[in-house]
């Protein structure tokens, strides 16, 4: 019966009921709004810093990572690439041998970074073949290299010209040789555009005299979410006690979780900011409306209601009125969000230059993930459910004469 009639009562004023409606409404939209792009930036960081070279995961000889040896090289046999590829959600693997070089063109030397990559994977994996902007991409076993565009600046060399490289390989053998500047590669951050230098894996394990051996192995991973999985798997069936390391981006790459604790807290104290400009619009609605039917209030005590049954009713009343309204800005904030999550909005002028020289696409993207809608929700819920108490608390304090003289 207290349902019944609180749900009547929010329809006998339908102005007042639109008014309450809609500031929480506004509250759940603003919350998920901000929610959303918040980890939708994040996550387009982290894709985009992932995916721009280590992979979500990586296989390596144990402690590679810390000292990058090439005597840390191992072989990526046919057994292990085979269990390498049954973990779950890894969709294939990318063999890598990575060491520094000087190179050298004319008088001009600088030190670079040498990759020996397979071609076709590599494009698959990091997109690699989409950053040309000169010359052809790379073909299996060719004596020929792609450069970084700011390396190529620094060594005033184009396509068609030839690169020296000069180097210590594979348990001290003298590394150098001769390569064709297939073409120039363009990265948004500097420094890697300064450094990089890729070769086909072959040539590279020739330039190295380390055949057939490899330094990393990338985990070509469905996403974020699978790398987890992956990696826990691989940690079990292969000897990391000794011969291998398995890690996970958060571990190649800590600064980008330093930058997220710091981010979140950052986010905490506006989020925090938020939800308290959204509370004090709530309570002015409902003491707009408390205020508003003080006489009926008045009314109905002198007639024989009990305080507790009206407040009860108009607690209800307010409830009703949060869940049309949080419901309504979830619909609404999601069809939203999808919208810019198909189309992120493009970022220009100073900002979009800071985002690229981070390597990170100047566009502002949002998350649609379930959580961030009805977290939301429930907290805008329970911030109008406290709220409620207040004219519960103004009844039971309400003489009724007084009232309807108001």
């Amino acid at each position: 019966m207290i349902f019944k009639i609180a749900w009547r009562n929010i329809w006998r004023n339908k102005r007042r009921t639109a008014i309450t409606a809609a500031s929480i409404f506004f509250a759940v939209l603003f919350s998920v709004t901000m929610g959303a792009i918040n980890r939708g930036m994040f996550d387009k960081m982290i894709d985009d810093s992932v995916n721009f070279y280590t992979g979500y995961a990586q296989v390596t000889q144990k402690g590679y990572w810390e000292e990058r040896f090439l005597e840390k090289s191992f072989e990526l046999s046919p057994a292990l690439e085979a269990t390498l590829k049954a973990s779950p959600g890894v969709k294939d693997v990318v063999p890598r041998l990575e060491s520094y070089a000087l190179a050298a063109y004319k008088k001009i030397t600088k030190s670079a970074l040498v990759v020996g990559i397979d071609p076709e994977k590599e494009a698959a994996l990091t997109g690699l073949s989409e950053r040309m902007v000169a010359g052809n991409y790379l073909n299996k076993g060719e004596a020929a290299v792609l450069i970084g565009e700011g390396l190529s600046q620094k060594l005033k060399l184009g396509v068609g010209d030839t690169i020296v490289l000069i180097s210590q390989g594979y348990r001290g053998v003298n590394a150098a040789g001769k390569y064709l500047v297939k073409g120039i590669i363009s990265f948004g951050a500097p420094d890697m555009s300064a450094k990089m230098i890729y070769m086909p894996l072959k040539t590279a394990q020739w330039f190295y005299g380390a055949t057939e051996l490899v330094t990393t192995v990338v985990l070509d991973v469905r996403d974020k979410y699978a790398t987890e999985l992956a990696v826990n798997n691989l940690r079990t069936v292969l000897d990391t006690a000794n011969t291998y390391d398995v890690l996970g981006w958060q571990e190649m790459m800590p600064e980008i979780m330093e930058m997220k604790s710091m981010k979140e807290s950052s986010n905490t104290i506006v989020v925090l900011i938020l939800y308290l400009i959204i509370s004090f619009g709530i309570f002015g609605v409902i003491l707009m409306m408390t205020k508003e039917r003080q006489r009926e209030f008045g009314v109905l005590l002198s007639i024989g209601m009990k305080r507790s049954q009206l407040g009860i009713i108009t607690w209800v009343e307010t409830m009703f009125l949060g869940l049309i309204g949080a419901i309504i800005g979830i619909a609404v904030s999601y069809a939203l969000m999808y919208y810019i999550f198909l189309n992120p909005i493009p970022i220009t002028g100073d900002m979009a230059k800071a985002y690229a020289d981070f390597g990170i696409e100047a566009k502002i993207c949002v998350s649609i993930d379930s959580d961030i809608f009805y977290s939301q929700g429930i907290i805008v819920i329970l911030i109008t459910t406290l709220l409620a108490l207040y004219p519960c608390l103004q009844i039971w304090k309400m003489k009724p004469i007084e009232a309807m003289r108001a």
